[in-house]
């Protein structure tokens, strides 16, 4: 690599090299927009089809409902995002932590509960506040999303999250890598409410559609903002609650009978 000190100061100023920065710069700045380009060029989202505040996307997850030992939930999720699970990981303590079940028991009442724990994609995210480069923000829609090319891997985000729900991916990505999932070594990852399968208009995630089609019904996702939503009348109907609500931070995922 040549030493730019060792440059002639008429090579570094050049009219040329000016013009270079100042298009580079202008190109990056816009590619790298929080939920703008970068994922309009990731997941072909139509410029007539911006985000927008009047959406929030929002997952009801119902614990009576949730099966002891299904884990469809978490092999639809890997399978359409690309990772691997804990259980066919090589290095389970490094292995990415987009959904996993959870296994409660009251220590009182003795009462198992399945739990399937995702990121909670907060109205007022710890990991957001915390991150020094911006790489972890929040969409209109609701949705927290890590822009893997200006995440440092610095892992501050995983240490604020109180959900244990992102993880650092380790090692290089070869055969799982999906065209529409950018994930890269180095990188921060978690649950994205299936961001993919959102911008091309499915309306709703791989997990809520594996536990539909096992019968549970235990996950129910959509748009909280529209009243006539089957989520926003199911949360009108039943009681839920925020993991951790003493934290005050807004979630999108809430849960009945915990």
């Amino acid at each position: 690599m040549n030493d730019m000190k060792s440059m002639p100061d008429n090579t570094l100023n050049s009219p040329e090299r000016r013009r270079f920065i100042g298009t580079a710069t202008a190109a990056a700045g816009v590619a790298l927009i929080p939920g703008v380009m970068l994922f309009e060029v990731a997941h072909g989202r139509p410029e007539d089809q911006a985000v927008s505040s009047a959406v929030r996307w929002g997952m009801l997850i119902d614990a009576t409902r949730c099966a002891t030992g299904c884990d469809d939930c978490v092999s639809a999720c890997s399978t359409e995002n690309g990772w691997t699970p804990v259980a066919e990981s090589q290095h389970p303590r490094q292995a990415p932590q987009w959904i996993r079940k959870l296994e409660l028991q009251d220590p009182l009442t003795q009462k198992e509960t399945n739990l399937p724990m995702l990121c909670q994609h907060c109205g007022d995210a710890p990991c957001i506040d915390v991150c020094p480069t911006g790489a972890s923000f929040r969409r209109a829609d609701g949705i927290v999303l890590v822009n893997r090319h200006t995440c440092i891997g610095c892992r501050y985000c995983m240490m604020a999250c109180p959900y244990k729900a992102r993880s650092l991916v380790h090692e290089p990505l070869n055969d799982t890598q999906k065209p529409d999932v950018p994930r890269g070594v180095g990188c921060v990852e978690a649950c994205t409410f299936c961001v993919q399968k959102l911008d091309r208009g499915d309306g709703t995630t791989a997990c809520a559609e594996a536990c539909t089609a096992a019968g549970n019904d235990a996950i129910l996702f959509g748009d909280m903002n529209d009243p006539d939503s089957a989520i926003a009348k199911r949360l009108r109907e039943l009681p839920t609650k925020e993991v951790r609500a003493d934290l005050n931070l807004d979630l999108s995922v809430r849960y009945h009978g915990i």
